[in-house]
């Protein structure tokens, strides 16, 4: 069994027509040639699909598409919906229901949502050629969360999620954990998130794939397990903005699970209205520059490299770190927003170590 999943989708104002149409060769150029070949193909819609206008407080964009867009998933030949993500609940609770109402009726069924946050734990079994395979889909804690009282997207927890995966295997053949998390644009994890996918591993799952960060960031085998430090975008052409360079590249990561799993990778790049295949020298290119990084979690230097990205986003969280009585709400809202968020506290602790890491030495 092929298990082909794309990472960040959204339809956008530049491509929500072509998604309406149901378009797929355009926005996916040979990706389609790919897909034809899978057994599932599995992709992390990251918006909202309705028509509503009722937008959550957040810092960051509210994203949103014509529900009709499902029509493109389909023609693409997309099997399962990951949904647990910082944009699904953009729209709030009307919002997230419309989404999973355009999904049903496309009959595209998803997971990594619910009515509560127990409601969205609710483990995902795909059973396929005799195989069973399970997902965990877990977000960070970036506005889109379930809670005890309110729907939402199923938010990583240290303890829950670990139980989640080892109750998951005890149910399955293969279990892949699809995490959205890890800081943007950076290529690297911090230590948390590789300590975080080592005790995925230990806990049963046999791959663990990193969504969220925009860009390809590094792999490494654990203890016969895979793990994608980031994925890149799948589709997502983001207009009137001026995205970094790793916006435009990414992985379409294959799954083959016959006798064990093993692992392939597809290098991407975006096109005016999505994406396609890369071949030549840009995949070469592409694919170089991945081992590279690949390597720099074999000798320890992916630190350097987490370490200098934290660095150049020290003015940005310098000026946020403090609060005072003349604070007011918004900075508040940010200053909170800052500790909630998992991918935030990482460039935090790396920016501003307590003196415990210099007592003594």
């Amino acid at each position: 069994m092929k298990l082909l999943f794309g990472a960040d989708t959204v339809p956008t104002s530049v491509t929500e027509q072509l998604f309406v149409e149901g378009n797929a060769r355009k926005l996916f150029g040979k990706v389609c040639d790919i897909a034809k070949e899978a057994d599932r193909v599995i992709i992390n819609l990251e918006c909202a699909l309705t028509e509503t206008d009722g937008k959550i407080a957040k810092f960051g964009p509210n994203i949103k598409a014509d529900p009709r867009c499902t029509n493109a998933l389909r023609e693409l030949g997309v099997t399962d919906v990951m949904l647990s993500n910082n944009h699904v609940f953009d729209y709030g609770k009307a919002g997230l229901v419309d989404t999973m109402k355009a999904l049903d009726a496309a009959e595209l069924p998803y997971t990594g949502v619910g009515e509560n946050d127990t409601a969205s734990r609710k483990p995902y079994y795909i059973d396929c050629k005799g195989k069973r395979v399970g997902i965990v889909n877990v977000c960070e804690h970036e506005y889109t969360y379930a809670l005890p009282n309110r729907m939402g997207a199923n938010p990583f927890d240290p303890f829950l999620t670990m139980q989640d995966i080892r109750e998951c295997k005890k149910n399955c053949d293969y279990l892949v954990c699809v995490y959205h998390g890890g800081k943007e644009y950076c290529r690297y994890p911090s230590p948390r998130l590789v300590n975080l996918a080592h005790e995925m591993v230990l806990c049963g799952a046999d791959a663990v794939l990193m969504q969220h960060s925009h860009c390809i960031g590094c792999y490494e085998e654990f203890e016969g397990g895979h793990i994608v430090y980031g994925q890149g975008n799948f589709n997502f052409v983001f207009a009137g903005y001026d995205c970094p360079e790793c916006w435009y590249t990414s992985l379409l990561v294959e799954l083959d699970i016959e006798d064990g799993m093993k692992i392939k990778f597809y290098p991407l790049v975006a096109t005016e209205c999505g994406c396609d295949l890369a071949e030549g020298e840009a995949a070469e290119k592409i694919m170089s520059a991945f081992n590279e990084r690949n390597a720099s979690l074999l000798d320890g230097t992916w630190r350097d490299g987490w370490h200098a990205f934290c660095t150049d986003k020290e003015r940005e969280y310098y000026h946020n770190s403090v609060l005072s009585a003349k604070t007011n709400e918004r900075e508040t809202q940010l200053f909170a927003h800052y500790l909630d968020c998992e991918a935030h506290t990482d460039v935090w602790r790396e920016l501003y170590p307590t003196w415990n890491t210099t007592n003594e030495l």
